[in-house]
């Protein structure tokens, strides 16, 4: 579902049992003629310039409930219309029905946030793995001076500079 610039995520409610296929056909059959000649979805879809509209329902005594998801690609502005002309749905197959947009997500800032969160991550361990690997060398370099140069001083041990 991340096709797109924007998601449009929208709740719907049903008085009767709905099905996907009459969720769909009330968003393109109601909306339509309704926006104008630009933002008519079915002529948006065919163009891949709206998304697959994925819808998830749950139907429970004789009442229908779920969330819809609409990708966009369009401008910010266009996608806000969309997304509140979804909201003057009021019928479903033949129920009344209700629809509210609960967010239009930002696709491009979410993988902006990812980036920064996974560039982050990685940043750290290269500095830790390398913090690491340069206190080895420091110490292999520091271990010339002290390999092979024990003198007996006393009968005890000491450095080469001992007297």
């Amino acid at each position: 579902m991340s096709e797109g610039k924007y998601v449009i995520h929208a709740t719907i409610r049903a008085e009767g049992t709905v099905a996907r296929k009459d969720v769909i056909g009330a968003i393109f059959g109601q909306t339509e003629g309704l926006l104008g000649e630009g933002l008519q979805l079915r002529k948006l879809q065919q163009t891949a310039r709206i998304g697959h509209v994925d819808v998830n329902l749950n139907n429970n005594k004789g009442r229908s409930q779920g969330r819809i998801a609409l990708p966009s690609s369009l401008d910010q502005v266009s996608t806000a219309v969309i997304g509140a002309a979804l909201e003057t749905i009021d019928r479903v197959g033949n129920s009344k029905a209700t629809m509210k947009v609960t967010e239009i997500e930002n696709i491009q800032s979410a993988k902006r946030d990812h980036i920064i969160d996974r560039a982050k991550e990685l940043l750290l361990a290269i500095v830790n793995s390398g913090t690491d690997e340069s206190r080895n060398i420091i110490d292999e370099v520091k271990a010339v001076l002290t390999l092979d140069t024990e003198v007996e001083f006393a009968e005890m041990t000491a450095g080469p500079n001992a007297q």
